[in-house]
């Protein structure tokens, strides 16, 4: 019965109704590991996308939701504050301070609370047009990105998500008409090859550019692909040329992914406005962050601005995801990861590069936690069935899309779980290999 209503009334992501497939129905989840109601338990190597870095019922996650829970899950924010809000935002701009602290600009200064990363963007991008209002360029409403990025589903976010290699074709001519430069040049590329991008990245700046948009060094869901941090801070370099404000999605790379706090800080370089989310609760709740430096604020505040950032989500700073993302970063704080990212990283790299060589893969790229098998083609729904179930027949749970076979393991995996999630890797490939032609 649960099965049937799930798939036949229940809208999954990405996903028709009915829905292609039966979905796994998790009972239960801890450390690693998720349990299914039949019985069979599978490592979440995709850290529930991204989100549960510190694993599953993390004790000191499910500490601060208890104790939360019983005194102030929620209360509206407009008007009203609460201590969960303001020590996030202490721990949140104590650790960015921490982190840009030999980076040239301003700091990080405000934090603003949204609902999801999706949101987060939109935020961004509001603030982003707010402040080029306050300085006296209304004029600059629109913004430059690379292709190849994903930036969310909602209609500001899939603007700027790459318009024909991404998910968000079917809203062409629907969106806000954003401007797009080259697919960044991927890791490992020579100085003069740099060079040359940022000058063409350069040319697509014009007087009605507000911000530029970008995932640094990690894009995620357009693609996985790898950049190198020169990049980031030439792409800094360009937007300080033309008063340009950057925005730095780290939703998904942001506390410890790629073996750096932020992708940013590590480039050497500051964003005027930051988008956190995914790892900022450790996958127990939903919330983001976007953070902005006090003359973003400032312009925003003024009464050309707008006089007030124009966004308040019922949720916004909900106490009880506050609290707990209070005690992720306390966690991230710590500095754990900084020891078991580089380990993840080298085990990924060892178990998963003898995929190059394989018929059918094109490329084998490790960054940190993340462990990226690319295919030729495309995998189609039959074979991403196979792909997946075959993972699955190996103890792990894997999420393939498009061309892609990948893995982000939560930062608490030991060397035997990342060896078996490279093993379901490779029976993944293989599967999604049978009956294509060579």
């Amino acid at each position: 019965m649960h099965a049937t209503t799930d798939t036949r009334h229940i809208w999954h992501p990405y996903s028709p109704v009915p829905g292609p497939r039966e979905n796994l129905h998790v009972a239960g989840a801890d450390g690693v590991n998720l349990t299914l109601t039949d019985g069979r338990v599978l490592i979440d190597a995709m850290s529930s996308w991204w989100a549960a870095a510190h694993g599953h019922c993390h004790p000191d996650l499910l500490a601060a939701a208890h104790r939360q829970l019983d005194t102030l899950p929620h209360v509206m924010f407009g008007g009203l504050t609460h201590t969960p809000a303001v020590e996030l935002t202490d721990r949140l701009l104590a650790l960015t301070g921490e982190a840009y602290v030999d980076c040239p600009g301003d700091d990080l200064a405000t934090v603003f609370f949204a609902d999801s990363g999706s949101v987060a963007v939109e935020v961004a991008i509001k603030s982003a047009l707010q402040t080029q209002r306050g300085r006296g360029h209304p004029e600059r409403r629109r913004l430059l990105t690379w292709r190849s990025g994903y930036h969310g589903d909602t209609f500001g976010a899939m603007s700027v998500c790459d318009p024909d290699g991404g998910m968000h074709s079917l809203w062409a001519g629907t969106l806000t008409g954003q401007i797009f430069a080259p697919a960044p040049p991927v890791r490992g590329s020579g100085d003069r090859q740099i060079a040359d991008y940022l000058q063409v990245f350069d040319s697509h700046i014009d007087d009605t550019v507000a911000a530029v948009i970008i995932e640094p060094v990690v894009q995620g869901a357009g693609g996985m692909r790898f950049h190198d941090h020169a990049l980031v801070a030439g792409v800094r370099r360009i937007c300080d040329a033309h008063g340009v404000l950057l925005i730095a999605d780290e939703i998904a790379t942001g506390f410890g992914r790629t073996g750096d706090l932020f992708t940013t800080a590590a480039a050497g370089i500051t964003p005027d406005i930051l988008c956190v989310g995914k790892a900022l609760t450790g996958g127990v709740l939903t919330l983001a962050a976007v953070l902005t430096t006090a003359a973003v604020s400032d312009a925003v505040s003024s009464p050309d601005g707008g006089g007030a950032l124009m966004h308040g989500p019922t949720f916004m700073a909900n106490p009880l995801a506050c609290a707990v993302a209070t005690a992720a970063m306390d966690l991230v704080g710590d500095g754990y990861w900084r020891t078991t990212v580089p380990r993840i990283e080298d085990e990924l790299s060892h178990g998963l590069s003898h995929l190059a060589g394989r018929d059918h893969v094109a490329d084998v790229r490790v960054l940190g936690a993340v462990g990226v098998v690319e295919l030729t083609t495309a995998l189609d729904d039959d074979a991403m069935t196979r792909a997946q179930n075959a993972a699955v027949n190996h103890g792990v749970w894997l999420r393939p899309f498009g061309r892609l076979i990948y893995c982000m393991p939560p930062f608490i995996s030991t060397t035997d779980e990342v060896d078996t999630i490279c093993r379901a890797v490779a029976a993944a490939v293989s599967a999604a290999a049978e009956g294509v032609a060579a």
